[in-house]
């Protein structure tokens, strides 16, 4: 299994192998330039959300083939992240001091300024694990910008981060207590329980998942941090390791072992 932290390598524009801002892996990252092109007079950038493309028919597009590309690419273009589509080599403008890095694993963009990675913004954050669920990793992400500039709004995104991790394990997600106990006695491993714990006790129980604790400081972040990664390793990234290693013996065997154990 894959230890991001025991060799992890900063994303830097001096490197062609670092851990990718988007998955958190150490792989290979491919360097891109910037060129620009003008648009026809008194054109506005092209931007597309998720209720432009539930809008646009595509059915005129009588290949099929065709409209399942065109559909793809409107899907990415309304998630608003950056991504690199092939065009001809002909561009009206070099853009200097603008570098892309793209990511041999996940394939995802990162935008440089000069020496500087300006997205993702992870902040001053630890690499989240790479198998946080999205809305997860999107709350993570928003604290590690706003770290350095607000803990005790950091801390609270966090809180809320980790109590959509408890839905994640069939409980309620408003009262971290109740959930505690709740899969404590559906026989919860003892490491998650230890660390939903410390989430508890550094925390007000008062404080409503997301709002903001008077309390907290940096440290406290930085714990909370740790703590989503650590609750994320052993409760999704390790189950869902161990049904892949199962999942690829072969079938007899599997057979075998559901046999001995009274399973269909």
């Amino acid at each position: 299994m894959e230890d991001v932290r025991a060799k992890y390598v900063p994303p830097t524009i001096r490197e062609t192998a670092f851990n990718c801002p988007h998955c958190g892996a150490l792989a290979q990252q491919f360097w891109f330039s910037v060129h620009a092109n003008s648009p026809r007079k008194d054109a506005t950038p092209l931007l597309l959300d998720a209720d432009d493309v539930k809008r646009h028919n595509l059915d005129h597009i009588e290949d099929p083939e065709t409209r399942e590309e065109v559909k793809k690419w409107a899907n990415r273009m309304a998630t608003g992240h950056p991504f690199i589509e092939e065009k001809p080599a002909y561009r009206d403008y070099n853009v200097h001091n603008v570098s892309l890095s793209r990511c041999f694993r996940c394939n995802d963009v990162a935008i440089w300024i000069h020496d500087r990675l300006v997205w993702p913004s992870r902040g001053e954050a630890p690499v989240p694990n790479s198998d946080l669920p999205d809305d997860v990793r999107s709350d993570y992400e928003e604290a590690g910008t706003i770290l350095a500039l607000s803990p005790r709004g950091s801390a609270a995104l966090l809180r809320l981060a980790i109590q959509k991790l408890c839905k994640r394990l069939g409980e309620k997600g408003e009262n971290i207590n109740d959930d505690i106990a709740a899969l404590a006695k559906k026989g919860l491993a003892p490491r998650v329980q230890q660390a939903l714990d410390v989430v508890r006790v550094v925390g007000n129980n008062s404080v409503h998942p997301g709002q903001i604790d008077l309390r907290d400081d940096r440290a406290t972040a930085e714990k909370l941090f740790d703590l989503v990664n650590l609750i994320a390793e052993i409760m999704i990234a390790q189950p869902k390791h161990i049904s892949e290693m199962y999942g690829s013996l072969p079938e007899a065997a599997r057979k075998a072992i559901e046999k001995r154990d009274g399973r269909k």
